[in-house]
């Protein structure tokens, strides 16, 4: 009985109640009160913001960045399969033969249609690069088409084109690598965590973790001195905590892994686009960035049951803020406001 009796003088409890004697009660439960809300409103508000950016990033990522990286990628792949085939013609003399020239213009008119699907998903002006494809285009076509029984003009527009497409810096595929390169680091940046937003989880585990000793002390409180039974409200606020310290930092580090993954393979679509291939590899990388670019659509599709989460962390934040103020205060206002 004196072992038992010197851990119970000794225990958190006991060491916690000598620290709190000094109070009046009245104070002590308005300074929970106070302490109580603040930690609620810091804690609900960082989860709401972090939550909300993970969020905005993976819908801009769907809608904006992932899609302009791809159809940059497959631009590039296109022009580059059409100078292929086109150059295929006139290796084999095959410019005469009648219906020759359709995969050529087929891979042309892809990247036309690559340009517009992404003109709205960037920021970057693709006036020129707009502009050096239908210069391409139609020196392509010239080439293939209308010179046909005039070799060396035929040869000249060809080399034309050739220029147009691959001129150092300049040229059609340079301007189309540059556009990669910004794009890739726009798509980076959207994927990426910052410290600010690791920050914002820590800050709310932490206000957390503050709320829910505060609300342990207040509930102590209310039985050691005022004679009360467990607060509802109060006990509502303490699995709520629990509840908003496990789901939401969990869900949303698996959206953020899913985003990292899209990133990953973003960075794999680009790389695969700009590898030095000229033959039937072509074909290969096209297949390769269209299945990535499957996968990534998949991923982040897969990503829309987070906005429930995110629904329910505004929710829960909401109550979080409401449910301590309401049984603390109802508490003083029954017992000591009322009074005075």
């Amino acid at each position: 009985m004196t072992t038992g009796r010197a851990a119970s003088r000794y225990s958190p409890g006991a060491f916690w109640r000598k620290r709190l004697s000094p109070w009046r009660t009245r104070r002590l439960l308005e300074a929970h009160l106070l302490v109580l809300t603040v930690c609620a409103l810091v804690a609900a508000g960082t989860l709401f913001l972090s939550c909300r950016q993970i969020q905005v990033g993976a819908e801009d990522l769907a809608s904006r960045e992932a899609p302009a990286v791809q159809g940059l990628a497959a631009t590039r792949l296109a022009v580059l399969r059409a100078d292929r085939e086109a150059r295929v013609l006139g290796e084999l003399e095959l410019v005469d033969v009648a219906g020759s020239g359709e995969t050529y213009r087929a891979q042309l008119s892809a990247a036309d249609q690559g340009l517009s699907r992404i003109a709205e998903r960037t920021d970057q002006d693709l006036g020129t690069v707009n502009g050096l494809l239908a210069t391409y285009s139609n020196s392509l076509n010239l080439g293939t088409a209308m010179y046909r029984d005039q070799p060396l003009m035929r040869d000249q527009k060809l080399a034309e084109a050739r220029s147009l497409l691959i001129r150092p810096g300049v040229g059609l595929v340079p301007r189309l690598d540059d556009m990669q390169r910004v794009q890739m680091k726009h798509a980076e940046a959207t994927a990426t965590e910052g410290r600010l937003q690791r920050g914002g989880w820590w800050l709310a585990e932490l206000a957390l973790a503050a709320l829910a000793l505060t609300l342990l002390s207040a509930l102590s409180v209310l039985r050691d001195r005022c004679g009360r039974d467990w607060n509802p409200y109060l006990l509502a606020a303490l699995a709520l905590t629990a509840l908003l310290a496990v789901v939401p930092p969990l869900t949303m580090e698996s959206a953020q892994d899913d985003l990292d993954r899209v990133a990953g393979d973003l960075r794999q679509i680009t790389e695969v686009s700009r590898k030095r291939c000229c033959g039937p590899e072509l074909a290969v990388a096209q297949q390769t960035v269209t299945e990535k670019s499957e996968d990534v659509r998949r991923v982040l599709a897969d990503d829309t049951w987070t906005d429930r989460v995110y629904q329910g962390t505004l929710i829960g934040g909401l109550l979080l803020a409401v449910l301590p103020a309401v049984g603390l205060g109802l508490r003083l206002d029954s017992d000591y406001w009322r009074r005075r």
